[in-house]
């Protein structure tokens, strides 16, 4: 589909309005600062072909357009003593909302990430735990809830990829570049 130059607007758990589309060098700043948000907007600049205030503006208005919603350090969770990391399918009782389960998982430190999904489990977690035993304590806690009715619990044995972010927007095509452009 090809879009034009008008705002767009993207659900993603929350309505977003780009106030211009993300071009390609929106696209390079973005992936330059998940690979390390410390850099300057000179070195970005320097990238990017633009002067540091060009990428000031531009970071500034994705910012502004919610596409850039903070910035943090990445911490290695063995280092903080959270070496263990499991993926827990949630099967819940009939009728409950994405937002129920959200509510039932929300206060729990040990949940990193959450998802509805579709398949048999109606949510997927992922938590870290300091030991098995806490892991233990942590999904007798879950299966306590309302809301659930049974877990599966695997235990992560080893990271083959984690993107932090999760996103690949310095090799994405843009949306209104035709296929095959350079």
């Amino acid at each position: 589909m090809v879009e034009s130059d008008a705002i767009r607007t993207q659900w993603i758990g929350r309505l977003v309005q780009l106030s211009r589309p993300l071009d390609r060098v929106d696209r390079r700043i973005l992936a330059l600062l998940q690979e390390n948000a410390k850099r300057t907007f000179a070195e970005i600049g320097a990238d990017v072909g633009l002067s540091s205030t060009a990428v000031k503006r531009r970071v500034d208005r994705l910012q502004h357009d919610g596409v850039i919603v903070g910035y943090g350090a990445r911490v290695d969770p063995r280092a903080v003593g959270e070496g263990i990391e499991a993926l827990i399918e949630v099967y819940c009782a009939d009728r409950i909302a994405p937002a129920d389960v959200g509510r039932s998982l929300g206060g729990l430190d040990q949940v990193v990430s959450a998802f509805t999904v579709s398949g048999e489990p109606d949510a997927v977690i992922r938590a870290r735990v300091e030991s098995i035993a806490d892991l233990e304590k942590f999904v007798e806690r879950l299966r306590h809830d309302p809301n659930v009715l049974r877990t599966r619990t695997m235990i992560v044995l080893s990271t083959l990829i984690d993107r932090p972010n999760g996103l690949n927007v310095a090799n994405r095509r843009d949306r209104d570049e035709p296929a095959g452009a350079a």
